[in-house]
Protein backbone atom coordinates (compact mmCIF):
# COMPACT_ATOMS: atom_id res chain seq x y z
CA UNK A 1 0.00 0.00 0.00
CA UNK A 2 1.74 3.50 -1.06
CA UNK A 3 1.19 5.75 2.07
CA UNK A 4 0.08 9.40 0.87
CA UNK A 5 1.54 12.38 3.10
CA UNK A 6 2.88 15.10 1.72
CA UNK A 7 1.43 17.75 -0.85
CA UNK A 8 3.48 19.58 -3.36
CA UNK A 9 1.45 23.28 -3.87
CA UNK A 10 2.79 24.22 -7.11
CA UNK A 11 1.88 28.03 -8.19
CA UNK A 12 3.08 29.74 -11.18
CA UNK A 13 3.05 33.32 -10.60
CA UNK A 14 3.91 36.51 -12.86
CA UNK A 15 3.53 40.13 -11.31
CA UNK A 16 1.22 39.11 -8.31
CA UNK A 17 2.11 41.62 -5.68
CA UNK A 18 -0.93 42.91 -5.12
CA UNK A 19 -2.10 39.96 -3.66
CA UNK A 20 0.11 37.47 -3.23
CA UNK A 21 0.55 37.76 0.84
CA UNK A 22 -3.14 37.36 1.01
CA UNK A 23 -3.40 34.42 -1.59
CA UNK A 24 -0.19 32.70 0.32
CA UNK A 25 -1.20 33.55 3.98
CA UNK A 26 -4.28 31.13 3.24
CA UNK A 27 -1.81 28.30 2.41
CA UNK A 28 -0.50 28.68 5.63
CA UNK A 29 -2.44 25.95 7.26
CA UNK A 30 -1.30 23.40 5.00
CA UNK A 31 2.46 23.97 5.64
CA UNK A 32 2.00 23.71 9.38
CA UNK A 33 0.39 19.85 8.34
CA UNK A 34 3.27 19.07 6.59
CA UNK A 35 3.02 19.92 2.82
CA UNK A 36 5.32 22.20 0.64
CA UNK A 37 4.45 25.31 -1.34
CA UNK A 38 6.60 25.21 -4.23
CA UNK A 39 5.89 28.73 -6.04
CA UNK A 40 7.67 29.73 -9.34
CA UNK A 41 7.85 33.37 -11.11
CA UNK A 42 7.64 34.12 -14.24
CA UNK A 43 10.48 36.73 -14.03
CA UNK A 44 7.94 39.57 -12.35
CA UNK A 45 8.28 43.18 -12.99
CA UNK A 46 7.23 43.81 -9.44
CA UNK A 47 8.05 42.43 -5.54
CA UNK A 48 6.19 39.37 -5.82
CA UNK A 49 9.00 37.18 -5.01
CA UNK A 50 10.45 39.80 -1.92
CA UNK A 51 6.80 39.78 -0.37
CA UNK A 52 6.00 35.65 -1.76
CA UNK A 53 9.34 34.32 0.28
CA UNK A 54 8.54 33.79 3.75
CA UNK A 55 5.31 31.90 3.19
CA UNK A 56 6.86 29.66 0.91
CA UNK A 57 8.95 26.42 0.79
CA UNK A 58 10.69 26.49 -2.51
CA UNK A 59 10.99 29.28 -4.92
CA UNK A 60 12.41 29.44 -8.27
CA UNK A 61 12.45 31.66 -11.67
CA UNK A 62 11.95 30.21 -15.13
CA UNK A 63 10.12 32.15 -18.12
CA UNK A 64 7.17 32.83 -18.10
CA UNK A 65 4.49 30.68 -19.26
CA UNK A 66 1.75 28.89 -16.88
CA UNK A 67 3.05 25.39 -18.20
CA UNK A 68 6.79 25.81 -18.11
CA UNK A 69 6.71 27.37 -14.69
CA UNK A 70 4.20 23.95 -13.45
CA UNK A 71 6.97 22.11 -15.33
CA UNK A 72 9.75 23.20 -13.06
CA UNK A 73 7.67 23.19 -10.20
CA UNK A 74 6.97 19.75 -10.51
CA UNK A 75 10.62 18.85 -10.92
CA UNK A 76 12.05 20.61 -8.07
CA UNK A 77 8.43 19.21 -5.54
CA UNK A 78 9.47 16.87 -2.74
CA UNK A 79 5.78 15.58 -2.10
CA UNK A 80 3.99 12.30 -3.54
CA UNK A 81 0.95 14.36 -4.96
CA UNK A 82 1.37 17.61 -6.38
CA UNK A 83 -0.96 20.03 -6.29
CA UNK A 84 -1.02 22.80 -9.48
CA UNK A 85 -3.07 26.18 -7.67
CA UNK A 86 -3.39 29.03 -9.59
CA UNK A 87 -2.23 32.63 -8.01
CA UNK A 88 -6.50 33.80 -8.04
CA UNK A 89 -7.96 30.49 -6.78
CA UNK A 90 -8.84 30.13 -3.15
CA UNK A 91 -8.64 26.19 -1.66
CA UNK A 92 -10.98 25.07 0.91
CA UNK A 93 -9.90 25.53 4.34
CA UNK A 94 -9.13 21.27 4.55
CA UNK A 95 -7.93 20.94 0.90
CA UNK A 96 -5.53 18.37 1.75
CA UNK A 97 -7.76 16.23 4.21
CA UNK A 98 -9.99 16.08 0.84
CA UNK A 99 -7.34 14.77 -1.17
CA UNK A 100 -5.82 12.49 0.70
CA UNK A 101 -9.26 10.88 1.36
CA UNK A 102 -9.67 10.60 -2.04
CA UNK A 103 -6.36 8.86 -2.71
CA UNK A 104 -6.73 6.82 0.37
CA UNK A 105 -10.32 5.22 -0.67
CA UNK A 106 -8.18 4.55 -3.89
CA UNK A 107 -6.38 2.33 -3.10
CA UNK A 108 -5.06 -0.75 -3.67
CA UNK A 109 -6.09 0.64 -6.79
CA UNK A 110 -3.67 2.81 -9.27
CA UNK A 111 -3.15 6.28 -8.22
CA UNK A 112 -5.23 8.73 -9.16
CA UNK A 113 -5.52 12.25 -10.34
CA UNK A 114 -8.12 14.39 -10.04
CA UNK A 115 -9.75 18.28 -9.73
CA UNK A 116 -12.03 20.24 -7.29
CA UNK A 117 -15.24 22.21 -9.21
CA UNK A 118 -14.89 25.40 -9.31
CA UNK A 119 -16.70 28.42 -7.85
CA UNK A 120 -16.82 31.91 -9.71
CA UNK A 121 -15.96 34.73 -7.17
CA UNK A 122 -18.72 37.25 -8.73
CA UNK A 123 -21.89 37.24 -7.77
CA UNK A 124 -24.42 37.51 -10.77
CA UNK A 125 -26.50 35.09 -11.64
CA UNK A 126 -24.78 33.95 -14.69
CA UNK A 127 -21.69 32.86 -12.87
CA UNK A 128 -23.76 30.26 -10.94
CA UNK A 129 -24.64 29.08 -14.47
CA UNK A 130 -21.49 29.15 -16.17
CA UNK A 131 -19.66 27.58 -13.19
CA UNK A 132 -22.42 24.59 -13.30
CA UNK A 133 -21.88 24.09 -17.11
CA UNK A 134 -17.82 23.91 -16.36
CA UNK A 135 -17.97 21.24 -13.87
CA UNK A 136 -20.80 18.98 -15.48
CA UNK A 137 -18.16 19.68 -18.70
CA UNK A 138 -15.41 18.39 -16.69
CA UNK A 139 -16.99 15.47 -15.39
CA UNK A 140 -18.42 14.08 -18.47
CA UNK A 141 -14.97 14.59 -20.89
CA UNK A 142 -12.47 14.21 -18.20
CA UNK A 143 -10.86 17.65 -18.90
CA UNK A 144 -10.08 19.77 -16.33
CA UNK A 145 -9.03 23.14 -16.25
CA UNK A 146 -6.32 25.18 -14.26
CA UNK A 147 -8.69 27.01 -12.54
CA UNK A 148 -10.01 23.65 -10.83
CA UNK A 149 -7.07 22.83 -9.07
CA UNK A 150 -5.71 19.90 -10.52
CA UNK A 151 -4.18 16.80 -8.67
CA UNK A 152 -1.81 14.07 -9.54
CA UNK A 153 0.06 11.50 -7.78
CA UNK A 154 3.74 11.82 -8.89
CA UNK A 155 4.30 8.59 -10.33
CA UNK A 156 1.17 9.12 -12.69
CA UNK A 157 2.93 12.44 -13.57
CA UNK A 158 6.16 11.24 -14.72
CA UNK A 159 4.48 8.17 -15.77
CA UNK A 160 2.36 10.15 -18.57
CA UNK A 161 5.55 12.62 -19.29
CA UNK A 162 4.82 15.37 -16.86
CA UNK A 163 2.94 18.49 -18.50
CA UNK A 164 3.23 19.63 -22.34
CA UNK A 165 5.36 22.84 -22.59
CA UNK A 166 3.10 24.42 -24.69
CA UNK A 167 1.73 28.47 -24.84
CA UNK A 168 -1.56 27.76 -23.89
CA UNK A 169 -3.97 24.84 -23.17
CA UNK A 170 -2.03 23.30 -21.39
CA UNK A 171 -4.47 22.26 -18.90
CA UNK A 172 -6.65 20.56 -21.72
CA UNK A 173 -3.44 18.77 -23.43
CA UNK A 174 -2.28 17.62 -19.47
CA UNK A 175 -6.01 16.03 -18.63
CA UNK A 176 -5.61 14.12 -22.28
CA UNK A 177 -2.44 13.17 -20.58
CA UNK A 178 -3.81 11.83 -17.36
CA UNK A 179 -7.20 10.62 -19.22
CA UNK A 180 -4.45 7.59 -20.41
CA UNK A 181 -4.13 6.45 -16.95
CA UNK A 182 -7.62 7.09 -15.50
CA UNK A 183 -10.84 9.09 -15.24
CA UNK A 184 -10.25 12.23 -13.12
CA UNK A 185 -12.11 11.94 -9.50
CA UNK A 186 -14.70 15.27 -9.60
CA UNK A 187 -14.62 16.32 -6.36
CA UNK A 188 -17.34 18.17 -4.92
CA UNK A 189 -16.14 20.32 -3.09
CA UNK A 190 -15.20 23.69 -4.75
CA UNK A 191 -12.01 26.21 -5.32
CA UNK A 192 -13.21 29.56 -5.49
CA UNK A 193 -11.98 31.41 -8.88
CA UNK A 194 -11.52 35.02 -9.63
CA UNK A 195 -13.82 36.15 -12.14
CA UNK A 196 -12.38 39.98 -12.75
CA UNK A 197 -11.79 38.52 -16.56
CA UNK A 198 -15.15 38.18 -16.93
CA UNK A 199 -16.64 41.40 -15.65
CA UNK A 200 -13.55 43.02 -17.07
CA UNK A 201 -14.60 41.61 -20.72
CA UNK A 202 -18.33 41.12 -19.96
CA UNK A 203 -19.62 37.71 -19.40
CA UNK A 204 -21.06 36.67 -22.74
CA UNK A 205 -18.47 38.14 -24.24
CA UNK A 206 -15.95 36.23 -22.31
CA UNK A 207 -17.92 33.10 -22.42
CA UNK A 208 -17.98 33.38 -26.51
CA UNK A 209 -14.08 33.97 -26.60
CA UNK A 210 -13.07 30.98 -24.33
CA UNK A 211 -15.77 28.59 -26.71
CA UNK A 212 -14.08 30.40 -29.43
CA UNK A 213 -10.14 29.52 -28.46
CA UNK A 214 -11.16 26.22 -27.46
CA UNK A 215 -12.73 25.39 -30.79
CA UNK A 216 -9.90 26.48 -32.90
CA UNK A 217 -7.70 24.90 -30.56
CA UNK A 218 -9.34 21.30 -31.29
CA UNK A 219 -9.59 22.37 -35.26
CA UNK A 220 -5.71 22.64 -35.13
CA UNK A 221 -4.94 26.30 -34.25
CA UNK A 222 -1.34 26.60 -32.35
CA UNK A 223 -0.58 27.16 -28.95
CA UNK A 224 1.75 30.11 -29.78
CA UNK A 225 -1.06 31.43 -32.23
CA UNK A 226 -3.85 31.37 -29.71
CA UNK A 227 -1.86 32.67 -27.04
CA UNK A 228 -1.32 36.01 -28.75
CA UNK A 229 -5.23 36.40 -29.07
CA UNK A 230 -6.09 35.66 -25.35
CA UNK A 231 -3.09 37.85 -23.69
CA UNK A 232 -4.16 40.54 -26.12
Amino acid sequence: MIVWQKISIIVPVLNEAQNIQMFLSQLQPLREQGHEIVLVDGKSQDATCELARPYVDRMMSSDKGRARQQILGAKMATGQIYLFLHADTSLPHNADQIILKAFLSNQPATPLWGRFNVRLSGKHWLFRVIEKMMNWRSCLTGIATGDQAIFVAKSIYNEVGGMPEIDLMEDIEFSKRLGQSSRPVCLKSTVITSSSRWEKNGIIKTVFFMWGMRLQYFFGVKPEVLVKKYYH
